[in-house]
């Protein structure tokens, strides 16, 4: 696209306190606020500017930080905490979670004017139990990760995938990329078995 060559940022939302998400997102001017930097920090629109921004977990966002967000989103500009001057921005927004946003703002808990904001192209992406055929193909792409990064040379037999595929995933793909890392680090052989396997997962 026409953005392949700017910035792209990713923010979790959920992973920051409350008290520093604003700051994060909009950045702030120096003596914003006890133990600010001194020079002050744009925020991460501000550093994607021109390119794109995936904001993951967007349902953890606090109501009255939600306001704020839509208005950077509908005037294309943000306001640095601490600042009375707004900077304009041209970025794309991504935004992903796991939560129902449609029954979050029934409940007042997210704002409906964000949500039709945010949501022009909705893309489901089915959990993992729902697409186990994607199972054998993402545990090869971690073990092979893993396999370059420390200079092995691990693979999975055909009966491990097998069992891979029949496990349902509660934690969907991080719980199959935490257990291929526990698998990568108990295995003694280079093959991985599906005895092996099965003493890790839960049917």
């Amino acid at each position: 696209g026409e953005r392949s060559e700017q910035p792209f940022l990713t923010l979790n939302c959920g992973a920051i306190p409350e008290n520093l998400l604003e700051s994060e997102l909009f950045g702030y001017t120096k003596g914003a606020f006890t133990g600010a930097d001194a020079k002050g920090k744009p925020g991460y629109f501000q550093q994607a500017n021109g390119g794109i921004l995936f904001l993951d977990e967007i349902g953890e966002i606090p109501v009255q930080l939600q306001v704020k967000l839509l208005r950077v989103l509908q005037e294309n500009e943000v306001t640095p905490v601490g600042s009375a001057k707004p900077i304009p921005i041209d970025v794309q927004i991504i935004a992903a979670t796991n939560q129902d946003l449609e029954k979050m703002v029934e409940k007042g808990m997210f704002r409906e004017d964000l949500f039709y904001r945010i949501n022009v192209i909705p893309i489901h992406v089915p959990p993992l139990r729902e697409r186990p055929e994607d199972v054998p193909l993402l545990a090869y792409h971690f073990i092979q990760q893993l396999n370059q990064r420390y200079d092995k040379n691990y693979h999975f037999s055909p009966d491990t995938l097998n069992l891979l595929e029949v496990y349902d995933w509660p934690g969907n793909i991080r719980e199959l990329q935490n257990l291929i890392e526990r698998l990568f680090v108990t295995a003694d052989n280079d093959v991985i078995t599906a005895d092996f396997v099965g003493q890790f997962l839960r049917f």
